[in-house]
């Protein structure tokens, strides 16, 4: 298996909550339960948008969990406040990775 990393980059509804990061917990609690999962970091960039980086075990984890999850957790305030034709998705195969 090569470990992947998936970044997901997207913008929030004009009126999605200021707290959107503490809102995740359900998100970051529901990849923590899928097979392969190892990590997640989410990041607000200076131009407001949002990039969140997940590492996987192997790429096809990470198509697995992302054709489940918003029929499992898509309702729950966080990926409710996300716009969903800003979302961009793609993968990488780890290449480097320091703690």
């Amino acid at each position: 298996m090569t470990e992947t990393l998936e970044i997901v980059t997207f913008r929030l509804k004009p009126d999605a909550a200021a707290d959107f990061a503490a809102q995740n917990g359900v998100v970051t609690d529901w990849l923590a339960r899928q097979p392969g999962f190892l990590s997640r970091h989410l990041g607000k960039r200076d131009d407001g948008s949002w990039v969140d980086i997940v590492r996987w075990q192997s790429l096809e984890q990470a198509q697995a969990a992302a054709q489940r999850i918003m029929a499992e957790i898509g309702g729950c305030e966080a990926m409710q406040a996300i716009e969903p034709g800003s979302v961009s998705m793609s993968h990488a195969a780890l290449a480097l990775s320091k703690s």
